[in-house]
């Protein structure tokens, strides 16, 4: 069943889903590959609406709560991002923006403006490896870090996916850090060079969503 989500005029559908897949049957039933691109496809199509309605700001969806396997929690929320598989060319934009201008308010509206365009149209384009751009001195990065694992809880529109995911720092010449890095200096130009960029890979044959 399909149901519509609407916020001012931006409309989009999306799957209602009233129960758990939890046991191995169900995942080998639905298919990991599914489970996993319903969870790009959602993610796209909630910062589509955020991007579009929203003026960019993060939505509930894209700012999952961090738990351990045992339940107990790290953070509230943690905002993270998607990024394309090959992202050169939203990087080459975006650090163009953030090198041309001294003004804040034009670099935001430049950036939102590309964001609102078609970015998140395809999601088959976004890898399935999600980023989260952190202070050095984050205490919630050194924990993750020295743990090496977590799970994501994201929840938005009755739509609920907890995801295990490994955990690790990217190198600074990652293309994904670069992706993540100039994306965040169109909402905050000022980050410095300095920051941690943590990888999180989802572990798809245990991960939970709701149906």
């Amino acid at each position: 069943m399909c149901i519509s989500f609407c916020q001012g005029r931006n409309c989009l559908k999306t799957r209602q889903r009233v129960q758990f897949v939890t046991s191995p049957t169900q995942r080998e039933k639905i298919g990991v590959s599914e489970l996993r691109d319903d969870f790009i496809g959602w993610q796209c199509r909630i910062r589509q609406i955020a991007m579009r309605a929203e003026g960019g700001r993060p939505s509930p969806g894209m700012r999952p709560r961090v738990l351990r396997a045992s339940g107990e929690e790290m953070a509230r929320a943690l905002t993270v991002l998607m990024v394309p598989k090959e992202p050169d060319e939203s990087t080459s934009f975006f650090r163009f923006q953030v090198m041309r201008t001294q003004d804040p308010r034009d670099l935001y509206q430049r950036g939102l403006t590309y964001l609102q365009a078609d970015y998140f149209q395809q999601s088959q384009a976004f890898s399935d490896r999600l980023t989260a751009v952190l202070d050095s001195t984050s205490p919630l990065a050194a924990t993750l870090l020295a743990e090496k694992n977590c799970v994501l809880e994201f929840n938005q529109f009755s739509q609920v996916f907890r995801l295990p995911c490994a955990v690790r720092v990217l190198d600074q010449r990652a293309a994904a850090r670069e992706a993540s890095l100039w994306h965040n200096r169109i909402f905050n130009p000022s980050l410095p060079d300095d920051v941690l960029v943590l990888e999180l890979k989802p572990d798809w044959s245990n991960a939970v969503a709701s149906l």
